[in-house]
């Protein structure tokens, strides 16, 4: 369907006390090696979403002025957007939504594997949106980290509620679905994959096999997932997106390499920092769920 016919999504921006996070499900559930496959046949003008939306503790995520900065220089051709993300904020997730239905040109959306959360929403911004049949996307209501006494609580559910309900438009809109369907599917989180995102109008048509690709069997992709690991362990915790990013960089920064004479390489690095963290996950784990006696 064409994008001009998709309702803008609120601006906002979170309030104070207030973190976005990212789904543990989610972040269990999403396998960062799939991409477009590489060759020839990728268009020119691409765009690709496979990490957290707003941040990773890789670099900045996903984030609105990226896919800003890749638009303007794409100008008003048509582009492809690439897709496997396990969400992340929505307000970011929003404004990028915003971006690609705006865009002049055509849209297409490719879901390589995952498009969770604020993820889902940025796909619906395609005039085509295309799923692989092994792919998922996943809703639910707005997910945010906060404290406060009940009447703090309330007031921030009641603050939340609007965006749900303009996502759940958004969704509405695009496929056609009654907004109480929507709504119920949303309060649930459900999981759609890629046959029954087609046949209920959640994406047009499916995506190629040979266009997607899992990398494997690399020190940077263990690394990542390592990573992912220790990560999912401290939110199942509930130790915040903040904190969590606080001790990575911490950890990270106090592990050494292997290498002790010479330069390590990046792939020792990564090598011994992916042991590094899946030590520390599967240490993490054992102390939050202690062997029965």
């Amino acid at each position: 369907m064409p994008r001009f016919n998709l309702p803008a999504a609120p601006e906002a921006r979170p309030r104070a006390g207030i973190q976005c996070d990212l789904s543990p499900r989610a972040l269990e559930a999403w396998n960062p090696g799939i991409r477009a496959a590489a060759g020839d046949n990728e268009p020119p003008n691409t765009i690709s979403i496979y990490d957290p939306i707003g941040f990773d503790f890789f670099g900045d995520g996903v984030t609105a002025k990226r896919i800003a900065g890749a638009l303007r220089s794409i100008g008003n051709e048509d582009v492809e957007v690439n897709i496997n993300s396990p969400g992340g904020d929505v307000f970011e997730g929003l404004a990028i939504y915003n971006l690609l239905r705006e865009h002049k040109g055509r849209v297409t959306v490719n879901v390589m594997g995952l498009a969770a959360s604020a993820a889902s929403f940025i796909a619906m911004a395609g005039d085509e949106i295309r799923i692989g049949r092994a792919a998922f996307l996943m809703v639910h209501n707005g997910w945010v980290v906060t404290m406060g006494n009940r009447h703090d609580l309330r007031e921030i559910a009641d603050w939340l509620e609007p965006f749900d309900a303009a996502i759940a438009d958004i969704y509405a809109v695009r496929t056609g679905l009654p907004i109480d369907d929507i709504k119920s599917q949303l309060d649930a989180e459900t999981w759609i994959g890629g046959r029954e995102a087609v046949d209920s109008g959640w994406a047009d048509t499916f995506l190629e096999s040979d266009r997607i690709e899992e990398e494997g069997g690399n020190a940077r992709n263990d690394y990542r997932m390592a990573a992912r690991k220790m990560d999912i362990a401290m939110a199942k915790a509930g130790i915040t997106r903040s904190e969590r990013r606080s001790l990575m960089q911490t950890y990270k920064s106090g592990t050494p390499s292997a290498a002790d004479s010479g330069t390590p390489s990046a792939t020792d690095t990564e090598a011994d920092m992916a042991s590094a963290y899946e030590g520390f996950a599967q240490a993490f784990a054992r102390f939050q769920h202690p062997p029965s006696q």
